[in-house]
């Protein structure tokens, strides 16, 4: 008499992770089971059910429009920095042909005016005050030596050769726009050569979100290097 095993049978349940790995493994199993494909029916949104390529065709519509935003932005951006290029060429170009100090000083004073729409700015040179006593630009000009107490404030930029952008402290906004300090609400920090040994330029505005520390600052950076030579030449 002989005996026969009979099989065993696992009635084990699928995964979902078991399923998406499968589907992933195989990505041509709907093409070999197109009935299957046209038959599942997926819960919208809206109420009801759709096919699963009525879904996919919805997923597919969204990624476009999110895709046609990011390349809308980055026309956006583009477009403001060739802006900004154009500004930065015709400052350049100002500089180059001022012929003495005070016509450099007067060009920067333009450009932040006009060129860069700045509500507030104020160039702050390093030296000795007597020697510039002839140069009179109000309160967009100072002078001042490197080791004013009065500087304290901006010790820790003043280390640095990086634009720094942001809400700045009271004592340091009431030292660079002391009339207007309070309609200031962002302000931009721009060296003005190695380590701030020329000076800095600050241009302020009374929006809180014009200047931030996220913004990117190369052109602020060329800004203060095109700045700094031309004051050099001096």
């Amino acid at each position: 008499m002989s005996t026969q095993r009979t099989a065993e049978y696992l009635d084990e349940e699928l995964s979902e992770q078991t399923i998406c790995d499968h589907l992933a493994a195989h990505p041509d199993f709907f093409e070999r089971h197109s009935a299957l494909l046209s038959s599942l029916r997926l819960p919208h949104a809206a109420g009801g059910a759709v096919s699963l390529v009525e879904r996919q065709v919805s997923v597919l519509r969204q990624k476009n429009l999110k895709l046609e935003r990011q390349l809308k932005e980055l026309i956006e951006v583009a477009r403001a920095n060739g802006v900004l290029a154009t500004k930065i060429h015709d400052l350049a170009l100002q500089l180059f042909a001022a012929r003495d100090l005070s016509a450099t000083i007067a060009a920067v004073e333009e450009a932040m005016r006009s060129g860069f729409n700045a509500d507030q700015a104020v160039l702050v040179l390093f030296g000795d005050p007597g020697q510039f006593a002839d140069l009179d630009f109000g309160r967009f000009f100072r002078v001042t030596e490197r080791d004013d107490k009065a500087l304290g404030p901006f010790s820790t930029f003043l280390k640095t050769s990086t634009p720094r952008c942001g809400q700045i402290r009271d004592s340091q906004r009431n030292y660079l726009f002391p009339a207007n300090a309070e309609e200031v609400g962002s302000v931009a920090l721009v060296p003005l050569g190695q380590n701030t040994d020329v000076g800095f330029l600050a241009i302020g505005s009374v929006d809180a979100d014009r200047f931030h520390p996220g913004m990117s600052i190369d052109f602020l950076s060329r800004v203060g290097d095109l700045v700094s030579v031309a004051i050099k030449r001096h």
